[in-house]
């Protein structure tokens, strides 16, 4: 990996690249507002950009995109695009992404930049790191609380695990639509 990148990105620099998984668990609300299990395969696409200035803010960004795929489905399930930003004078790394069912999503933690795990944290009505739904999912499936956990296992792979918090009626605890996958590289 180029030494430059890897000052620039601080921990997000092993992630440039393309990256496979098909080993992925799924759990989130069925159609009947229950429960269902969905394995799955993805492709993440992480591209760097270079420095972002904002005033005397810089960041360093990967554009990224997801596609996920029920396992033995030629459609995909799941999409998003968005950033992953280092912000080495405040030691955050953000996650910020859209899906394409309505919702717009910012995450972020304190991350030391030799880290080889961190914690992206986003709460629904938080001024930063923070969630927007459409009116349907605020009502049905509001977002209250998303997790991410990452953690680089070497240069050539990664896993993840997502806990999206949704508040839904009829239901007094909260859903907790998990997905996780272990991801290997396929180009740099």
């Amino acid at each position: 990996m180029e030494a430059d990148l890897v000052k620039q990105l601080g921990p997000l620099a092993v992630l440039a690249g393309v990256w496979e998984g098909d080993k992925g668990a799924d759990e989130a609300p069925s159609d009947d507002r229950g429960t269902e299990q969905n394995r799955f395969r993805e492709r993440i696409t992480f591209a760097p950009i270079g420095a972002v200035r904002n005033h005397e803010q810089v960041l360093h960004a990967l554009r990224y995109a997801t596609v996920a795929y029920r396992i033995g489905e030629a459609d995909p399930f799941h999409e998003e695009v968005g950033y992953w930003l280092w912000d080495p004078g405040e030691r955050q790394v953000l996650r910020c992404f859209i899906v394409p069912r309505g919702v717009a999503l910012m995450a972020g933690g304190t991350v030391e930049p030799t880290a080889t795990s961190f914690t992206l944290v986003a709460e629904g009505g938080a001024e930063t790191y923070g969630i927007c739904s459409n009116r349907f999912l605020n009502r049905e499936f509001k977002t209250v609380r998303y997790e991410l956990t990452v953690t680089i296992l070497d240069a050539n792979r990664f896993h993840y695990k997502e806990d999206t918090q949704l508040r839904m009626p009829g239901r007094k605890d909260l859903f907790h639509h998990t997905d996780e996958n272990m991801l290997t590289r396929v180009t740099t």
